[in-house]
């Protein structure tokens, strides 16, 4: 175990040093104050900590517990328990998920926080059992997800007010972080590996893309039912002074707030664990050790994350976001959003689950550092254009459907895998550094161009980035397998070539 938390921790210093290097180098740049720089570089050791935490915890039990659920569920064979277990598990799972609660505290203001969650954890409930009923019963993604999307743009255009737009869209992004993604993805695992067909390992992606799409439509509902518009944001002062004795108080009291917000999530995860096994037996003795040795792993790792996410990085992203959007006009965010973008992506703790699940059902053939470099492209990209829109304002929806357009043309042409794995890495790569860290950058850097207008600005242009980085994975991903299998098929031609050379030349 010391050995694999070694590995992991190396993974995470890798994943974390480049981002948190140009961080300081912006608010060394900017005259960041001293109490902030202490704050940031105590959620900076958090946080490579708490992800290794994490992702050992993660690979020694939610992994675990998911695959061999989504198995001996589907081998039941019974429709009404696989949707029965898929709902249940979908609002446990979504309501655990910290990146939803960093989101609900931005918006508290403008609509209630367990309104929000619950409204979200329902359409992940329903839609995750949709994305398992399409494993079992073979219907192509591309087909639910081109209905889906139709309809939650429908529901926008028509029905819902321009100020909840971007709200509902982010919803879709952060609902799919590290408490949900390595849950939902092994269930897909499991629930495929019962299939004989050789199109088995390729639906077993997809989950989180369905998952994703729920929320969307949820959060519309949600805003035709309460007749959500003109929404403002509240903004709140950040607090510039103190001393290292205050930043160390503010830390525990984070950790105090995260350890409690963490064990309420996992509680019903635990629960739920533990009737199963109670039910089927399915784990022996030596398996819930390292099952439980794991959650608690998982739990410290998640509460060191979300307090160095929360507490050092969040106050140091709106700082940034202030210093920039006041320089030049914002037009130095563009470039600056994009470089963060390309590396914030490695420090997300759900991708690393989504680039060893890719390596492991891909038999090695599709890498995680191909991965790793396709979503840093995609994320430069998301935050490039959703720092423009900071700038410009311009209307989320200019983005949004061309964007998905594209993306769902793209699923006819590309690689069934490469759509499941696209749709998913595009939930995945909006996580909780996106939520801790780039959102309140946008925040304050639409604070510091609008002025007086910021409040109901802040509600159109700076939300939505999420949204962006959820967007952009689905068409680069899709790009890239079209890529891979035009590849594919000109080595597989030659090597046809040369031994139908070498049958010639025996023959002669």
């Amino acid at each position: 175990m010391k050995t694999a938390f070694i590995e992991k921790l190396k993974e995470s210093v890798s994943s974390i040093l480049p981002i948190a290097v140009i961080i300081l180098i912006l608010a060394v740049i900017l005259g960041v104050e001293t109490y902030s720089f202490v704050l940031f570089i105590i959620g900076a050791f958090l946080l490579v900590v708490g992800l290794s935490g994490f992702n050992m915890g993660a690979d020694m039990s939610m992994l675990v517990i998911g695959e061999k659920i989504g198995s001996v569920v589907t081998h039941s064979r019974k429709v009404w328990l696989i949707a029965l277990v898929s709902f249940v598990i979908g609002i446990i799972v979504t309501i655990a998920e910290p990146d939803l609660q960093i989101l609900a505290g931005y918006v508290s203001d403008t609509i209630d926080n367990w309104t929000l969650i619950i409204a979200v954890a329902v359409g992940v409930g329903i839609f995750l059992t949709i994305a398992m009923l399409r494993i079992v019963l073979k219907i192509r993604l591309s087909i639910l997800l081109i209905i889906f999307y139709i309809a939650a743009f429908i529901l926008a255009f028509v029905f819902v007010d321009s100020s909840f737009w971007a709200i509902a869209f982010d919803s879709g992004g952060v609902t799919t972080g590290p408490m949900t993604v390595p849950f939902i993805m092994a269930l897909g695992v499991g629930v495929a590996s019962i299939r004989s067909d050789k199109e088995g390992k390729d639906d077993s992606f997809g989950l989180v893309a369905l998952s994703s799409v729920g929320p969307i439509i949820a959060v519309l509902v949600l805003g035709i039912i309460t007749n959500a518009e003109d929404f403002t944001y509240v903004t709140e002062e950040l607090v510039h002074e103190g001393n290292t004795s205050g930043a160390f108080l503010e830390f525990l009291y984070g950790l105090g707030t995260y350890a409690e917000e963490v064990g309420i999530a996992l509680a019903p995860i635990v629960a739920f664990f533990l009737l199963f096994q109670l039910v089927t037996r399915s784990f022996h003795k030596h398996q819930i050790i390292r099952i439980i040795v794991g959650i608690v792993i998982t739990f410290v790792g998640l509460v060191l994350f979300l307090t160095g996410a929360n507490v050092g990085f969040a106050p140091m992203g709106t700082l940034i976001g202030q210093g920039l959007g006041a320089f030049m006009g914002g037009w130095f965010l563009i470039p600056v959003g994009m470089i963060i973008g390309y590396f914030v992506v490695a420090a997300e703790p759900a991708v690393h689950v989504l680039n060893k699940q890719v390596e492991r059902m891909s038999a090695g053939a599709i890498k995680a550092r191909s991965m790793k470099l396709a979503l840093g492209i995609s994320v430069c990209c998301a935050l490039g254009l959703a720092m423009l829109r900071v700038i410009t304002g311009l209307p989320i929806m200019y983005i949004l459907v061309p964007g998905y357009v594209a993306a769902l043309v793209l699923t006819f042409f590309s690689p069934k895998l490469f759509t499941g794995i696209a749709f998913d890495s595009g939930g995945v790569a909006s996580g909780a550094m996106v939520s801790a860290f780039v959102l309140p950058m946008a925040i304050g850097a639409c604070e510091a161009i609008a002025g007086e207008m910021a409040p109901t600005l802040i509600m159109t242009d700076a939300f939505g980035c999420v949204a962006f980085v959820a967007l952009m994975p689905l068409i680069t991903i899709q790009v890239f397998g079209i890529l891979y299998r035009r590849k594919t098929s000109k080595i597989k031609r030659t090597f046809l070539a040369v031994d139908d050379r070498i049958l010639q030349y025996e023959v002669d």
